[in-house]
């Protein structure tokens, strides 16, 4: 566990995440972390709910701070907080960045383009462990400086920022794919006639099974539907009609329509 201070500048939901998850994984302890926020009410529950230190001001908490996560929206005001960082953080303090679509050249012209930078993707999977995180760093920084603290919250793919909208919209929106999928599978065997709580329990042990299996073989997804499928049988009957829905095809013009949003937004700001 990391020793030393981190102060989060913005108290919302994917903050709260971060902290839930850092404390509940024992990366952090609830001693280490404030939190700054406009809104008095988002103080109050996370110090209720995790005693971390909403109190100190903001000179304060960043003169102590090793680590400071910028966690607000892309339209505040990043100028005022730079100013604030650039006047009460020590030099050597990096930024984390989760604010969507702010460039690390943007970053820098706001917190100081000597200072270590990190923008971070936080991914949406926080209190169980899996899911990437994607990462950029500037030339100052290094990963070693917020490993310990990323993989609080999950695991990390260092990249070039170049990649950060795709891995945005392929990544981070992928439990939603996920989600969706279950929730039609399980339709289907609604549809087929199972009551909907066996149907429930089937596909989440499918897909916890399927992965499995990949993970555990390491054969390619076209080698075990070769080896399930039998000439003529079930699963190559219901395979047909799949590769007749345009499901790829589908799947993978949402990815793209997420990947593009994502450079629309950071275009906005």
């Amino acid at each position: 566990m990391s020793k030393g201070k981190i102060h989060f500048i913005g108290g919302g939901q994917m903050a709260e995440a971060i902290i839930r998850a850092c404390l509940a994984g024992g990366t952090l302890a609830a001693g280490q972390i404030s939190v700054a926020d406009i809104h008095e009410g988002r103080l109050q529950l996370l110090k209720s709910k995790y005693n971390v230190d909403t109190e100190s001001t903001q000179q304060e908490a960043l003169s102590g701070a090793e680590l400071i996560v910028i966690a607000v929206r892309p339209q505040d005001d990043l100028a005022a907080l730079g100013a604030q960082v650039r006047e009460y953080a020590a030099p050597s303090a990096v930024i984390v960045s989760i604010v969507a679509g702010v460039t690390i050249v943007q970053l820098g012209d706001y917190f100081g383009a000597e200072r270590p930078i990190v923008r971070v993707i936080p991914n949406t999977l926080t209190d169980t462990g899996y899911g990437y995180s994607g990462v950029a760093l500037n030339a100052a920084a290094s990963l070693e400086q917020v490993e310990a603290f990323l993989l609080g919250f999950g695991k990390v793919q260092v990249l070039e920022e170049s990649y950060i909208d795709i891995f945005t919209g392929f990544g981070v929106a992928g439990p939603n794919y996920i989600y969706y999928f279950i929730e039609s599978f399980t339709d289907a065997g609604v549809l087929a006639g199972l009551p909907r709580e066996q149907a429930w329990k089937v596909a989440l042990e499918n897909m916890l099974g399927a992965v499995a299996m990949l993970q555990q073989t390491g054969l390619h997804p076209r080698q075990l539907l070769d080896i399930n499928n039998s000439p003529g049988g079930v699963g190559m009957h219901g395979l047909y009609e799949l590769n007749n829905s345009d499901f790829a095809a589908g799947l993978q013009r949402s990815v793209l329509a997420a990947v593009k949003r994502t450079t629309e937004l950071g275009v906005k700001k």
